[in-house]
């Protein structure tokens, strides 16, 4: 896509999630509280036989049905050629005040978002809708969506718990299906656990296993999700926020049993002690993230992304720390301003800033672990040239 496109007079909102039951009852309930309102979805099930199906339906029953071809044996890709032109049908027949863009279980909203916004609509929100009971078990899950029917195309190697993380975490808003038929009953460790992964999002109960159709209370007053789904969503705000060097991570928490661990350092990780070290970090939390600091690569800021018991470790560009002042200008302000706050006269934004979330999470052991990983005063004391000729431990895992 080349740049955005003509603005369109017709408001859209996101609604995604892996579970599938609670998404299906969040559209519900918007397409019952929103008079006119309509719900596009591409269903990615049919892939296989190369093609995506698509379906316009409103509250009384499906409107229009239709598929698209695959695009280069990606039926993610097909969605993203077909959605736009849908849209513009939309809007261009008007009478629709709001179009709800239900994605299939594993399409992740970001990507989608950014979609709708560079086709010249409005993206009011993005609602990812969760059974709390399911948090822990599908961020436990290391199976990849192939195994369970749920890639998105043949070369899709995500895992559900990372793509899960990262429809929830996304979201300006967790709509929470609890009671659903075939759920067990949610406790407070499942909604603490929730509340602890993104403690910024808009929560909404939407109902206890309310069946797809119910009506609204009063399509006078409109629904708390109804008024979250139109309160407006920043697309490009959305995207800082889970830019590991800017991310809006969450902070220390300890209730219910589930406890969120901080960990702030400003020496660099030795890298065979932290290699050495990364199954046991993956394993301490249901969901750990950030950035993190590697002696031998003081310009580069690594990603940290876990969960499900799987790691993913990746250069997220330089540290600012790392570049002319002249190259500053070509840096969003974001993430200027992300540093600003952080900076340290020696180091810059060079720092270890990562974040673990867990039910039983092991507070101690896990700080002394990270400890033990770090350079130790004689190491740290020898300075930046002795620190690049420490072995390249991590080499390998960031060339995958």
């Amino acid at each position: 896509m080349s740049g955005p496109g003509p603005r369109h007079d017709l408001s859209v909102v996101i609604v995604g999630g892996l579970h599938a039951d609670a998404r299906r009852a969040a559209v519900a309930r918007l397409l019952a509280d929103v008079p006119g309102s309509v719900v596009l979805h591409h269903d990615l099930a049919t892939a296989t036989a190369g093609t995506v199906v698509r379906t316009v339906r409103d509250a009384t029953g499906i409107l229009d049905a239709g598929e698209a071809p695959l695009v280069n044996d990606c039926a993610c890709c097909a969605l993203r050629e077909d959605l736009v032109p849908e849209l513009v049908r939309l809007a261009e027949a008007g009478g629709t005040p709001l179009a709800v863009v239900e994605l299939w279980d594993s399409v992740e909203p970001k990507a989608m978002a950014e979609v709708v916004t560079a086709g010249g609509f409005t993206v009011t929100g993005v609602i990812t809708a969760v059974d709390p009971a399911l948090v822990l078990p599908y961020l436990g899950n290391g199976d990849d969506l192939a195994e369970g029917g749920l890639a998105a195309a043949a070369t899709d190697q995500r895992t559900v718990a990372d793509t899960f993380a990262r429809q929830l975490e996304y979201a300006s808003v967790l709509a929470l299906a609890e009671s659903l038929p075939g759920s067990p009953e949610a406790d407070d460790e499942d909604r603490e656990l929730l509340t602890q992964l993104h403690p910024t999002a808009r929560r909404v109960p939407i109902g206890h296993g309310d069946p797809a159709g119910a009506p609204a209370p009063s399509v006078s007053a409109p629904s708390e999700l109804a008024r979250a789904a139109l309160a407006g969503f920043d697309v490009e705000a959305a995207a800082a926020a889970q830019h590991p060097a800017c991310a809006l991570l969450p902070a220390e928490a300890d209730a219910h049993g589930v406890a969120t661990l901080v960990w702030h350092r400003r020496r660099p990780f030795h890298p065979e002690r932290l290699y050495a070290a990364l199954e046991d970090l993956t394993c301490a939390a249901a969901r750990s993230r950030g950035r993190f600091w590697l002696a031998g690569k003081g310009d580069t800021l690594l990603h940290w992304d876990a969960a499900g018991g799987a790691l993913c470790v990746e250069s997220a560009g330089p540290w600012l720390a790392a570049l002319p002042d002249a190259a500053w200008e070509l840096v969003p302000p974001v993430r200027r301003a992300a540093a600003a706050l952080d900076w340290h006269p020696e180091h810059g934004d060079r720092c270890q800033h990562l974040v673990f979330t867990s039910p039983g999470l092991d507070r101690d052991g896990l700080e002394r672990l990270l400890e033990s990983c770090l350079l130790t005063d004689a190491e740290y004391a020898a300075g930046q040239a002795a620190w690049e000729r420490l072995p390249p431990a991590f080499d390998t895992l960031l060339e995958v």
